[in-house]
């Protein structure tokens, strides 16, 4: 099973935008000298009390020029947002800057605030994302391409550079809502999993189930990648591990359930995606519920017991492990966290 580390570039209360960049880029160090597979990027638009990375494609050409051999992922990069044949140009130059160690992580996000800022309707945001990832495709693999849709029009079009990985960077579809699961697997495509709104991790697996389902009835066939961000902290007791996340991670639980209340009844949000439902539950949810069913806190035994558990029960291929939930866990805490993640906790998951 593959690991990376999952960052945010997160605000924290009495620290500037400067340090933010310094002290992820530390973690990011950190991650590369204990081994890690991959340091994935997330991306964050006008929320200045979450997170300052909202150029995950500049930032990830800051890491490739910093690191050596760590996979450098995207998790996830919004299509619908931009010009798809800029995305085209930019991803291909990375995979260049990077020798070939970029995978394209893509989503359309959960949350329409997001598509306000930018002016855009929540409401189209699949039928953009769809048009938006055809036409990167035919960008990366033919010499030249016309295309009309909805939103976007090309006429023989020529894009450079082309990727170094043939034919393209590892593409992977983030899913949070509930339908997504069965639309990534018609399509095809790997599912890299965030679990943000459901109460249990093992609430994952019927719709792990529908994914495979879904590929398997359009005809797709052989292995596919399972991956899952999922919040990791790993301390030498178990008494560390539980209290020193035990903060950041309650004020993570609230403001999940402040954006997810603030986007009920949006356009654009499917008939099955019951947002109030999900609030409540997070809301009765206490600290030892959190433990027991959404994180993975522990001392490295019992933290490679767990992810065993959900390797079997989701068949898990890849772990994006996030040990800053709530984002307000020391930096020295966070590193020692992905030394001990890397040192004791993956190679004995893999062995």
């Amino acid at each position: 099973m593959e690991f990376g580390l999952f960052v945010e570039f997160p605000s924290r209360e009495g620290t500037t935008q400067a340090q933010i960049f310094k002290d992820s880029m530390e973690l990011i160090q950190a991650a590369e000298d204990s081994g890690s597979e991959g340091v994935w990027l997330a991306e964050y638009h006008f929320d200045p009390g979450r997170s300052v990375l909202s150029a995950p494609v500049t930032v990830a050409g800051a890491v490739a020029a910093r690191t050596k051999k760590v996979k450098i992922g995207l998790a996830v990069h919004v299509l619908p947002l931009r010009n798809p044949v800029q995305i085209a140009e930019e991803i291909a130059t990375l995979d260049h800057l990077s020798d070939g160690r970029l995978d394209f992580g893509i989503g359309r996000a959960a949350f329409p605030r997001i598509y306000q800022g930018y002016g855009f309707d929540y409401s189209e945001s699949r039928d953009r994302f769809d048009e938006c990832l055809e036409i990167i495709l035919r960008s990366w693999t033919e010499e030249r391409f016309s295309f009309k849709g909805k939103f976007y029009q090309y006429d023989d079009l020529c894009v450079v550079p082309k990727p170094l990985q043939k034919p393209h960077p590892p593409i992977r579809i983030g899913a949070t809502s509930e339908d997504t699961f069965e639309l990534v697997g018609r399509m095809g495509y790997p599912i890299f999993i965030n679990p943000s709104r459901v109460t249990t991790l093992l609430d994952l697996k019927p719709l792990v189930a529908e994914f495979h389902q879904a590929r398997e009835k359009a005809g797709h066939t052989g292995q596919v990648d399972v991956g899952l961000r999922v919040p990791v902290y790993v301390a030498e007791t178990k008494e560390k591990a539980y209290s020193e996340p035990k903060e950041s991670t309650m004020f993570q639980m609230q403001r999940l359930i402040n954006v997810i209340t603030q986007s009920i009844g949006a356009a654009g949000i499917s008939a099955g995606d019951d947002r109030a439902a999900q609030a409540e539950r997070l809301k009765a949810m206490t600290y030892e519920d959190v433990l027991a069913n959404t994180v993975v806190y522990g001392t490295p035994e019992s933290v490679v017991e767990r992810l065993q558990q959900l390797q079997e029960e989701l068949g898990l291929t890849q772990v994006i492990y996030e040990v800053n939930f709530g984002c307000n866990v020391p930096l020295e805490h966070q590193i020692k966290a992905v030394q001990l993640i890397n040192e004791q906790v993956a190679p004995n998951l893999n062995s």
